[in-house]
C-alpha cells in the first residue's frame, strides 16, 4: 500500500511537471508573438493560467517552480542554446525558418538537456515530442524527436554516461 502511494505521489509530480513544460512553450510562444517581458510573462501565468480555468477549459495543475525554471533558463541561454538546436536541424530548415511554437519547442527542450543533467534524456525527449503532438499532427512531433536526440547525443555524450 505504502509502494502504491509513492508511484502516485511520483506519477503527480511528473505530471505537475509535464504541464509545466506545456506552460513553458506557451509562454515563450506568447513572449515571441506577442513581445511580452520575461518577469511579466511568468506573473501572468502563475496568477491567471497554472491550474485555472480559462475560457471554460481547466488548466492542469503544474509545478510553477518547474515552469519558471525553464522560461528563465530559456530566456538566459538562448544566445547558447539556438546555435545547438540550429546545428542539429536540417540544413535547409534554421531555427528562424521554424514557427514560434516549435522554435519555443526545441528550445525549452535544449534548455532542459544542456541544464537538467538529474532529468534523462529519454524523459526530456518524450516530453517535448508529446507537447509538440498537442500542437501538430502530421512531422513536426518527428522534428522535434530526431533534433532533440541529435542535440542528447551533442549535450550529454561522456565516456561514463550515454544518452538513452
Amino acid at each position: 500500500m505504502a509502494e502504491e502511494a509513492k508511484e502516485m505521489r511520483q506519477a503527480r509530480a511528473a505530471n505537475k511537471r509535464g504541464a509545466a513544460r506545456l506552460a513553458a512553450v506557451q509562454a515563450l510562444y506568447q513572449m515571441d508573438i506577442g513581445g511580452t517581458g520575461l518577469l511579466e510573462t511568468t506573473a501572468e501565468y502563475e496568477r491567471f493560467r497554472l491550474g485555472r480555468e480559462i475560457d471554460g477549459e481547466q488548466y492542469r495543475e503544474a509545478d510553477a517552480a518547474w515552469f519558471r525554471s525553464i522560461l528563465s533558463g530559456v530566456v538566459t541561454n538562448q544566445k547558447t542554446i539556438d546555435p545547438v538546436i540550429n546545428r542539429a536541424l536540417p540544413d535547409d530548415w534554421p531555427l528562424s525558418r521554424l514557427d514560434s511554437t516549435l522554435r519555443a519547442i526545441l528550445r525549452a527542450g535544449a534548455f532542459e538537456l544542456a541544464h537538467r543533467p538529474d532529468v534523462p534524456t529519454a524523459v526530456i525527449v518524450s516530453e517535448y515530442v508529446d507537447v509538440a503532438s498537442a500542437f501538430y499532427d502530421e512531422q513536426e512531433p518527428g522534428l522535434v524527436n530526431g533534433a532533440l536526440d541529435r542535440i542528447a547525443r551533442h549535450l550529454r555524450q561522456s565516456p561514463d554516461r550515454k544518452t538513452s
